[in-house]
């Protein structure tokens, strides 16, 4: 057993993927029998609004699934405008371990998940608590901020570089949730043996095949051919393009596409679509979370839309393991690993040029042409997030690496990745 603290600045009751993916790795670990410790702050993603029960504190302890969470006063912000988004990044950063620092105890490991300023807090807390530290590297921040045309200062970028590097050099592990991460910084010149491959997940037994009928009835929908995007309507994803899909579907009456979620481009897009006139898209706002595999059977098709950059080429969306484990079909626009995943190693969806939108249309018209094909896809889909993605079976293969890491086993030679997961692992997990 082990006394394993995480380190997010997203945490339950938010949805963004952070919170998503650190409670479920979390609450996996409890039950492999480590005591685990969430230091975050205050829920407030992506609105900036504290809920009442937590405002007016600057220290909130609660136990949420069998984790204990610590929770920190920090700056919140709407999640849009960059220099009051990097305010509260910065403020959890630097406060959070002196705030935390004698109800923390003493952890044997600190796990630290990007963003990159979550790293100031950890390496405070790791120095002061003399425990080593992982780095779970979610997006290679800097460069997807400078990419995504967020980050432009020149200072604020070589600091943020410097942070980076130095924090690679610090971690005792780098934890990356894709191959192409792996490789970006192997070239870089982090050696292979300090680099884990873990990819994000998915809950297979909450995200699971339900029936369409009794979805769309618990939800109100009708019996419209849905297109169904769920989650952050920010600069990753090619927002506008599904409108521009849209307007070319206003010839099929029997169409309907719903927007749901929140972010930093809804409003925007919102008002965009009053102009063009287009009624056949609906916004809906975020549900809880636990409502997601009920809106992911409900849809016909769900379309996940990366926009055409190359930080995106190395990235793996959480949502396209849900939709999988759904059973559902899906249409992806992406180049990279998720094209790969989806179109050569799983056969799950129809991958097509992103923020292309007149292949992204002739996909859907396909799939609804093809339903025995869409079907087929979701079942397949289904088999490979059971075999590749699920929860329990990646968190096996961190706790084996947080046994050697602690010096609780020795060593063994496996390979990194987990896709597949090679036989010496699954001999290793089965003794």
């Amino acid at each position: 057993m082990a006394r394993i603290l995480f380190v997010s600045r997203y945490y339950l009751p938010e949805k963004a993927a952070a919170a998503v993916c650190v409670s479920e790795i979390a609450q996996r670990l409890i039950k492999l029998g480590h005591q685990v410790t969430v230091l975050t702050t205050v829920p407030n993603y992506p609105t900036g609004i504290v809920p009442m029960e937590y405002r007016g504190r600057s220290l909130y302890e609660e136990i949420i699934n069998g984790v204990r969470v610590i929770r920190v006063w920090s700056y919140t912000s709407p999640n849009k405008g960059f220099l009051r988004r990097v305010l509260a990044l910065l403020s959890f950063g630097c406060i959070a371990p002196f705030l935390s620092y004698k109800t923390l105890g003493r952890p044997d490991l600190i796990i630290v998940r990007s963003p990159l300023f979550n790293a100031i807090a950890a390496r405070i807390l790791a120095w002061g608590k003399k425990c080593p530290m992982i780095f779970w590297v979610a997006d290679l921040w800097p460069e997807s901020a400078i990419q995504l045309g967020i980050l432009r200062n020149r200072v604020l970028i070589r600091l943020s570089k410097w942070l980076e590097w130095s924090t690679y050099r610090r971690a005792s592990i780098i934890w990356v949730v894709t191959e192409r991460m792996r490789e970006t910084l192997m070239r870089r010149g982090i050696p292979l043996e300090k680099l884990l491959l873990i990819t994000n997940g998915v809950d297979t037994a909450k995200f699971r095949p339900l029936a369409q009928a009794q979805a769309r009835a618990r939800l109100g929908w009708d019996d419209r051919f849905t297109l169904l995007y769920a989650g952050n309507h920010g600069l990753v994803y090619a927002m506008s393009t599904l409108l521009d899909a849209a307007e070319q579907l206003e010839d099929y009456p029997d169409i309907h596409m719903i927007l749901l979620g929140d972010g930093a481009r809804k409003a925007e897009l919102m008002s965009e679509a009053r102009e063009r006139g287009l009624k056949n898209v609906t916004f809906f706002d975020s549900l809880p979370y636990d409502d997601m595999p009920l809106l992911w059977a409900a849809a016909d098709i769900c379309l996940i839309p990366l926009r055409n950059l190359s930080l995106v080429e190395g990235s793996l969306p959480v949502k396209m393991f849900e939709v999988m484990a759904c059973a559902r079909p899906f249409v992806l626009g992406a180049e990279g690993i998720a094209r790969d995943v989806t179109e050569r190693e799983a056969e799950a969806g129809i991958v097509v040029e992103p923020e292309n939108v007149e292949a992204l249309v002739s996909a859907i018209l396909y799939l609804r042409a093809h339903p025995e094909e869409a079907e087929a896809f979701g079942r397949r889909g289904r088999e490979y997030a059971k075999f590749h993605f699920d929860y329990a079976r990646l968190t096996k293969v961190l706790d084996k690496h947080l046994e050697i890491l602690l010096g609780k086993q020795a060593p063994i030679t496996i390979s990194e990745t987990p896709v597949p997961i090679s036989d010496v692992l699954e001999r290793s997990l089965k003794d």
